[in-house]
């Protein structure tokens, strides 16, 4: 009987031990896909606007520098920054066009008119549409400094937060390409294949933008061996299976990419053998078609 008393009493005692130090339940990890009141101001974030068939992206860093990276094919992506940047704020401190297809171009010209940028970084490459010509127009009353990439190159923004410019790695100004004739540099046969890509990097951190470039430009790139290791993808030309070719996404190794087109679009974007080979590689896909606005933070160690 004294035996099973004292069992008992150990039983107790351990259970009490163990409430005691038991402080609360394990957490879940947050979703890739939350709102933007749970994300820490210290972050670096990156958000892939859903603006339909198009790419924009806006880039905030802890120190609220802001970078927008293409601007849809309308208006639209001044609703969004209005969602993620203070009311009050109007002021854009890069803006990038990837090239001057209206799906990246046409918001930009109406963000040009409501907000104060401070740099334009483009490719060089013209364009005949009205919407390049209103966008240049803008930019020069405005008097914004505007800057063309044409070899790789760093832009420092802030502590150890950088984009690195990839391509284009050769001067471009001044080349026109109207629909697919042919330019002075043989793999260039559309404005897909000037875009702008680069990457954000913050400290071990790091985002891979690729514009609509396709495969003869991931070619180039992977012949030239530029660094594209990174840990998010920016998928290519809304998926298209003229891009992310499996060289290239083995050079690029990332852990997540993002697609940016629109619901039931015309294209059939993404096409599904990209979609097969990101799956093959292991890459968890977010979609703005399916998934809205997809934002993600940084705090250069880890990406939620």
């Amino acid at each position: 009987m004294k035996k099973k008393l004292f069992v008992a009493i150990i039983f107790v005692a351990v259970s009490v031990i163990g409430l005691f130090f038991y402080r609360q339940p394990v957490k879940i990890a947050t979703p890739p896909i939350f709102s933007s009141s749970k994300i820490a101001t210290s972050s670096l974030r990156v958000i892939f606007f859903d603006v339909g068939q198009g790419d924009s992206a806006l880039i905030i860093t802890p120190q609220d520098k802001t970078i927008l990276v293409d601007g849809g094919p309308d208006d639209k992506v001044l609703t969004k920054l209005g969602k993620y940047l203070p009311l009050s704020q109007k002021k854009i401190d890069y803006m990038i066009l990837t090239h001057p297809h209206a799906d990246h171009l046409d918001g930009l010209v109406s963000v040009l008119k409501r907000y104060d940028v401070g740099v334009v970084y483009y490719s060089g490459v013209a364009h005949t549409t009205y919407s390049f010509l209103e966008w240049l127009k803008l930019i020069k009353e405005k008097n914004i400094t505007m800057k063309t990439i044409d070899k790789p190159q760093v832009l420092e923004l802030d502590s150890g937060i950088k984009l690195d410019f990839l391509y284009p790695n050769k001067d471009l100004s001044g080349i026109e390409i109207k629909g697919q004739e042919e330019s002075k540099f043989a793999k260039i046969n559309n404005l897909n294949n000037v875009s702008i890509i680069f990457k954000l990097i913050y400290g071990r951190t790091k985002f891979l933008f690729t514009g609509d470039a396709e495969t003869p430009v991931e070619e180039e790139l992977l012949k030239d061996k530029a660094d594209l290791r990174a840990d998010v993808l920016k998928v290519a030309h809304h998926g298209s299976h003229s891009s992310t070719n499996d060289k290239f996404l083995k050079a690029v190794q990332p852990q997540m990419a993002v697609i940016s087109s629109g619901l039931g679009n015309d294209f059939g974007h993404p096409h599904l053998r990209t979609l097969r080979r990101l799956e093959r590689n292991s890459v968890k896909i977010f979609r703005t078609d399916t998934d809205g606005d997809v934002e993600m933070a940084s705090d250069g160690e880890a990406i939620k």
